[in-house]
């Protein structure tokens, strides 16, 4: 399996690396296809720490028909797909799902949000095929077809994605791949080595995050589409939606990082056909260096080639150093 930018050089931090799975909790599978189930990784996903796979020699799909929970209690949870494991939605489920928010995967704060733990990696794997149907609501965990995450951490790194959606319309739903969202703001949501291709949502069809940090390293986005329509908030007489083609954030007091990573063909209805990037209060910057943006068409606004920066209500320049943009 191949992932991420073949071009993409930046250094990558000790913290934002691979996890050492040699010494795994548990393995999913015997040593054959049939022992690599859904219900396999649901449970090894529930009871946490380290998980590989013993699915054969050869590359193995498994098709989701459950969504794999993890439990607040667990303090890490590491998925390592040894570059041959396919997790599958079957084009109607969502794959990984992590709420520190949710009584129904125990409480361990009385704060949850934003809370350090649990963290959640995923590694040398490929998600497709992923959906989340959740429309927007103030009580509904929306977004997120292949991986939803609300509190803790988040790490994936030399993964694939691919294929993967979340429902069409919403001003602030997203991550056809991934939805983070109250995240530790201590730490960023590292994404480092991955591919995210075909992957579509309301708004930002790879990546979405709200209160959350972002540091994206050597990656590869292409053919992501934003599809709702209306922006936000909505336009009168519109669902809302259609921002960041590949990369929608939002929230207060937050950073994004782009480091030697490729963006092209992704599109946007409404705005940043690769990013859209607005901080509400407490300032940001969008930091993109190394990269290479290109053709990633915005349907109605952008103010720098296929991205919208927005901080504090000033639209403003992302900080670029050797990148490219067109």
């Amino acid at each position: 399996m191949l992932a991420g930018n073949p071009d993409g050089h930046a250094a990558v931090p000790v913290a934002a690396q691979a996890v050492d799975t040699n010494h795994p909790d548990h393995v999913v599978g015997d040593g054959t296809p049939s022992g690599c189930t859904s219900a396999a990784v649901v449970q090894a996903v529930a009871e946490g720490g380290i998980i590989t796979f013993d699915c054969g020699p050869k590359p193995v799909t498994i098709t989701m028909t459950a969504t794999a929970k993890v439990v607040n209690t667990s303090h890490q949870v590491v998925l390592d797909g040894g570059g041959k494991v396919t997790l599958s939605g079957g084009g109607q489920t969502r794959i990984l799902y992590m709420n520190t928010c949710d009584a129904a995967q125990t409480y361990t704060s009385g704060d949850c949000w934003e809370q350090q733990w649990p963290q959640l990696v995923v590694q040398n794997l490929t998600l497709t095929d992923a959906y989340s149907a959740t429309q927007q609501s103030k009580t509904a965990s929306y977004g997120g077809g292949a991986i939803f995450d609300e509190g803790g951490q988040l790490k994936v790194v030399n993964s694939v994605f691919s294929g993967n959606r979340c429902y069409a319309t919403g001003p602030d739903l997203g991550g056809g791949a991934i939805r983070a969202t109250g995240m530790d703001m201590s730490i960023p949501v590292y994404i480092v080595g991955d591919t995210f291709t075909g992957n579509s949502c309301s708004n930002g069809a790879a990546l979405s995050g709200l209160f959350a940090n972002f540091a994206v390293y050597n990656s590869l986005m292409t053919g992501n589409k934003a599809i709702g329509s209306g922006a936000n908030p909505a336009k009168s007489g519109t669902p809302g939606g259609g921002s960041g083609g590949a990369i929608y954030t939002d929230g207060a007091g937050y950073d994004l990082v782009v480091d030697g990573t490729a963006m092209s063909g992704n599109t946007a209805n409404e705005g940043g056909g690769a990013i859209f990037f607005v901080v509400n209060s407490g300032g940001g910057t969008l930091t993109i260096d190394n990269s290479i943006l290109s053709d990633n068409p915005s349907g109605a606004f952008q103010n720098a080639p296929g991205i919208f920066d927005d901080v504090n209500s000033v639209v403003t320049q992302p900080t670029k150093s050797g990148s490219a943009g067109s």
